[in-house]
């Protein structure tokens, strides 16, 4: 039956614990033990059964249990000090942002994403990408930088993961309680819900607005469920990443679409947009359109004010992992802003084409998002030089790299994924500021000083309680399909709270090669049997291996269901049910448990198709060594102190060639470095030198890899050149954005004149190491002037394919202009080292308002 009035029921708290309720609506929780064992304490198991949901544990708990706990004097004085954390974190006296930045500046960040994953009672990610935007809010909240998050709220989000009795993922997708979940719905004074409005083809699209506060920072959630939409409308937030070409592009629209007229109703103003992967690109049109209708800008005016504001931020190693859309659905869609631009239709096209004149090819979210930011980056500097590599052909004058894509390498938010106990531990010895400290901090040096019997304690229990939660995660997923009780009593048993624990968790994506471990079977087995031999001047052990193993496959990926279905069936087969446990439906909880119980962590991805992988970080804040593939960030990770590499980086080209070495290579890694070092203990059973790793992982790994690390960077780098561009550009009715507007048109009109006439050096053919290298160059601007270019001489060695490798650059100097009108410009430069070197000779546009000289995409070489 369809009610006639609806109502929103708050739980009836105590007054003395209304407070919690202030608590249980920010996501600050989330990230303070004292709040999350504050909540636990109420009702441990019904925390669970909420799935650690303050908002829903405190709808559901006894009334009478609430009263007890009002009573309770322990429960009080815990309850005190969690709300004095929250106070003082809220209102802190100074942060980092006001240090750095002043308290003046009215910078606004718009931080957009399609998903964020902040905890797993809010199902709205999928897996790193999500995460990493929720973590990034969290840092950013730490900070305090003024940053808003824009995002969707999906009714269902991502699917829930069971596996059938033959071991093949199956998806259900429970329905999201927004009103039972730490959420607040955006309204005006007035108690009305605040509502956009987003144009579709034929009709326009509504959706209401969602707050959820996590710390200092807002996120804000579009949801078109609403009963004026359609039901094909209202389906727009219905599941992440599910349906086909036609919904993405909806969720895309209302992403980028949506969440600029959401900032804009919520009278917030950005100064920076930073687009985290290509989904919300389309904001960029529709910031465009609304400066050639409010501010009176010409599309050319208005492209400058946008690019110079904007930040986007590419997580995708191979193409096929970009959004691409066919032209005639991008013109079915978002046609109408062709008109509103004043362009024709492959202009208008050609803001997502590589090749502006290829007519055929697709519109890539990524080239748009890349054409209209300013600031480009990857996620690792492994992942800068493949982005560099994959989007050459939008500056097809340039080396791979001279291409303007940097690297920001990704990290993870401490507090959010260090175990409680080691917390605790970090916390007496190092001092609470470790979450953030730098690598140069000083109290990185005191991790030395943890001993090593504490430090493995903790991560013994960690194990241990790891050990259980699988125990009674394969118990509850059995007795759901009914499994026999000889089923029931072999999860009892699964693996060994002593033994070495290898841990792999990850999305199943074939390149990620989850079953790398599986290709030598007889000696996988000999190696979780414990026939390793080893060393050990103390407590003798069986060197047994088990392995912990959880992560989705896309619910359209049969490749990536197969290999979970490979690993369930080798368990099996081989009866190492004690060995190997597939734990499934893998949240933000099941890594949290994972990430602090493990000791190694396993990554076999294909390299370099791993952007960054954010899981091995977590890993090693909570002191595991990493066992891993060189991709990603563990390229650039100290992995001989705080793990070890599986092989050196080769490609051998040949796929099933490289997955034969590189298996042998992990084998190869376990039997002699791993295994072993793990179980050489002393008289008092402790492993020195492993613990010895796990403290360099400390040390080195955290401060590196966190998001307090990455947001900042993101800040100096990226927000702050941005937000000042910002300013100056929307000076005096736009003044500086229609002067670099009117510059660039000049300057495309007259650069394909200019002519290098000749350039000449004082030394011809041999040179010694040191000597002075007189460089002068005659060049004809025709009507530009010198002030509009910049040139610039390379110097390098010259490789076997007649280009120059690592080459130096030296900025020319103009010394004169002659009555002919050439301009002569010198430098001088010498070589350090002894062989074949040469010399190029560049020219870029230069102006005062551009954000980098490659920004027109326009180069000369001589």
């Amino acid at each position: 039956m369809k009610p006639i009035r609806t109502f929103n029921v708050s739980p009836c708290l105590p007054e003395r614990l209304e407070q919690l309720r202030s608590l249980a609506y920010n996501l600050y929780w989330t990230w303070n033990t004292e709040a999350i064992a504050l909540f636990r304490r109420l009702d441990p198991q019904l925390w669970e059964q909420t799935n650690h949901n303050p908002v829903r544990l405190l709808g559901q708990i006894r009334q009478d249990r609430l009263l007890e706990a009002a009573a309770d004097n322990g429960f009080l004085a815990q309850m005190e000090r969690a709300l004095a954390q929250f106070q003082e974190y809220c209102h802190p006296e100074q942060t980092w942002y006001q240090r750095v930045r002043g308290t003046t500046t009215k910078e606004c960040i718009a931080y957009f994403s399609l998903e964020f994953g902040l905890s797993e009672c809010l199902p709205i990610y999928s897996g790193g990408l999500g995460v990493l935007a929720g973590d990034h809010l969290k840092s950013a909240s730490d900070l305090g930088l003024p940053l808003v998050g824009v995002g969707l709220l999906y009714q269902k989000g991502y699917f829930s993961q069971y596996l059938s009795a033959e071991g093949w993922q199956q998806e259900r997708y429970p329905i999201n309680d927004f009103y039972n979940l730490p959420l607040t719905l955006v309204t005006h004074p007035s108690g009305a819900e605040i509502r956009i409005v987003v144009p579709y083809p034929n009709r326009d699209v509504h959706a209401r607005v969602w707050r959820l506060q996590v710390g200092r920072v807002p996120l804000y959630l579009l949801d078109t469920n609403i009963p004026v939409n359609s039901a094909y409308d209202q389906d727009i937030t219905d599941y992440l990443y599910g349906g086909d070409v036609d919904l993405r592009i909806h969720q895309e629209m209302l992403l980028g679409i949506g969440g600029v007229k959401l900032l804009q109703a919520l009278d917030l103003r950005p100064t920076v947009y930073h687009m985290n992967e290509g989904h919300s690109a389309f904001l960029s049109l529709e910031r465009i359109r609304q400066l050639m209708s409010e501010a009176h800008l010409s599309y050319d005016e208005a492209l400058q004010v946008v690019q110079a504001s904007q930040v986007f931020t590419t997580h995708t190693p191979v193409p096929a992992g970009i959004d691409l859309f066919p032209a005639d659905k991008i013109i079915y869609y978002v046609g109408h802003y062709i008109e509103a631009f004043n362009l024709s239709q492959q202009e208008f096209l050609s803001l997502g084409r590589m090749n502006p004149g290829a007519f055929q090819e697709p519109f890539s979210m990524a080239n748009l998002a890349i054409h209209t930011a300013s600031f480009v980056n990857g996620v690792s500097a492994l992942h800068g030089e493949v982005s560099r590599q994959m989007f050459q052909g939008l500056w097809p004058n340039l080396p791979p790299t001279e291409v303007p894509i940097t690297s920001i390498t990704n990290g993870v938010h401490a507090r959010s994924w260090v175990s409680e106990p080691l917390q605790y531990l970090l916390d007496i010895y190092l001092g609470p500021q470790w979450s953030e400290a730098a690598i140069t901090d000083a109290l990185w040096q005191r991790v030395d000083s943890i001993p090593d019997e504490e430090l493995w304690r903790i991560h013994e229990i960690c194990r241990y309680q790891l050990v259980m939660f699988v125990r009674s995660r394969l118990q509850r997923m059995l007795q759901s399909r009914s499994a026999t009780a000889a089923e029931l009593a072999q999860a009892a048993e699964a693996l060994d709270p002593t033994a070495l624990t290898i841990g792999f968790a990850r999305r199943f994506a074939t390149y990620k090669r989850a079953t790398l471990f599986l290709r030598d079977i007889e000696r996988l087995r000999r190696i979780l049997l414990g026939s390793v031999p080893i060393k050990s001047s103390g407590k003798q052990h069986r060197p047994i291996v088990q392995f912990v193993i959880a992560g989705k496959a896309h619910p359209n990926d049969n490749p990536g269901k197969e290999l979970i279905q490979e690993i369930i069936h080798f368990t099996r087969q081989e009866g190492m049910h004690h060995h190997i446990a597939f734990v499934p439906d893998y949240d933000m909880h099941v890594a949290k448990m994972m990430v602090a119980g493990c000791d190694v962590w396993l990554n076999t991805p294909l390299r370099p198709q791993e952007a960054s992988g954010t899981s091995g970080m977590k890993a090693a804040m909570n002191g595991l060594p990493n066992l891993s593939i060189l991709d990603g960030w563990w390229d650039e990770a100290d992995y001989v102190q705080t793990g070890w590499a599986i092989g050196h980086g080769e490609n051998y080209g040949d796929r099933h060639y490289q997955d034969q070495v590189e298996a042998n290579a992990l084998y190869e890694r376990l039997e002699r470095d791993v295994i072993p070092l793990f179980y050489e203990r002393d008289e008092n059973d402790i492993p020195r030198r492993w613990v010895q790793k796990m403290k360099a992982a400390l040390s080195l790994n955290t401060p590196q890899f966190n998001t307090a690390r990455m947001v900042r960077d993101y800040a100096h780098r990226g927000y702050f050149a941005a937000s000042d561009r910002h300013f100056v550009l929307r000076e005096n009715n736009y003044g500086a954005a229609k002067e670099l507007a009117q510059w660039k048109e000049r300057v495309l009109e007259h650069w394909y004149t200019i002519q290098i006439l000749g350039v000449e050096t004082s030394r011809e053919h041999t040179l010694t190491v040191g000597e002075v290298l007189e460089v002068k160059a005659a060049i004809a601007l025709g009507a530009l002037e010198p002030r509009d270019v910049q040139v610039t001489l390379f110097q390098g060695r010259v490789n076997e394919a007649g280009l120059l490798e690592e080459a130096c650059p030296t900025l020319m100097t103009l010394v004169r202009t002659t009555s002919d009108g050439r301009s002569i410009y010198t430098a001088q430069v010498s070589y350090e080292s002894s062989g074949y070197q040469g010399i190029a000779l560049q020219l870029l546009p230069r102006h005062a308002y551009l954000s980098h000289p490659y920004e027109m995409g326009l180069v000369l070489w001589a």
